[in-house]
């Protein structure tokens, strides 16, 4: 079965920000915890991690993840990269590096960035190998296509994952949709799709763009991630139409 775990649904400062700062968020509800956004994508067989945000230690315990087949980095930007240390834990564990995936320009920032888990230091093995992410491959039974968003200054990678007649398409970090984008998100079983806020954002999209899309794409279901402090559960869950909903940290979806 193919499946979707949202690790983290927050944005890059997570909710509640430092300063137990909630905003509109209510404290009680707990789905309104948000760490850095991050999702992991599996099979009986299969498991990719999209992202090693800061939280990822925390994420993967809370997931019960020990392992993972591969990891693809959407873009370089800290929130969705700082947690690369912890998969020298994963890296121990399986006896070998684990396989990586990067767009070229994301690839090259990373390897400046992170050189000692790359290409490892001073008698410590590499953590991570390391590869160019292609427009798509497949990773055990999984085929993933990717296209190339725009994201500010910069592009991430959108993805689409296939198994077994269905499909999730994962979105994040970028602020317009582009042909590519369109063909890559149509016919999905599941969307997660970054929202951050409702108020206009140089790099993100508003939610109003969202639900435009969505209504576009229609997906089957769709959920809602890289939501920052003005962005309540309850507040959204009652406000939604049919077959779209706040995602939150732990949320499983099936295909």
């Amino acid at each position: 079965m193919l499946k979707i775990r949202i690790l983290g649904s927050g944005t890059s400062s997570g909710v509640p920000r430092i300063g137990n700062d909630w905003g509109a968020c209510d404290p009680e509800e707990p789905r309104n915890r948000r760490t850095r956004a991050s999702v992991l994508v599996t099979t009986d067989t299969t498991s990719i991690l999209v992202d090693t945000s800061p939280d990822m230690r925390a994420q993967l315990l809370a997931a019960n993840v020990a392992d993972v087949d591969a990891v693809i980095w959407t873009h370089d930007h800290a929130d969705h990269t700082h947690g690369i240390d912890d998969l020298r834990q994963l890296m121990h564990l399986r006896g070998e590096p684990v396989r990586g995936y990067a767009r070229p320009f994301t690839r090259a920032q990373l390897e400046a960035k992170f050189a000692y888990a790359l290409f490892g230091r001073a008698g410590y093995r590499p953590t991570v190998a390391l590869e160019t992410l292609p427009d798509s491959l497949t990773i055990g039974d999984i085929r993933i296509t990717v296209a190339d968003q725009p994201h500010g200054g910069i592009t991430s990678a959108g993805i689409r994952f296939d198994s077994n007649d269905k499909s999730i398409g994962y979105a994040t970090d970028f602020h317009d949709m582009t042909s590519a984008m369109r063909m890559l998100y149509t016919g999905l079983d599941i969307w997660v799709v970054d929202a951050l806020r409702r108020a206009p954002h140089p790099t993100h999209p508003t939610l109003a763009q969202v639900l435009g899309w969505v209504g576009e794409l229609q997906p089957r279901r769709a959920a809602l991630v890289h939501m920052d402090q003005s962005m309540d559960y309850m507040s959204l869950a009652a406000e939604l139409p049919s077959g779209v909903e706040p995602g939150f940290d732990g949320l499983e979806m099936p295909a």
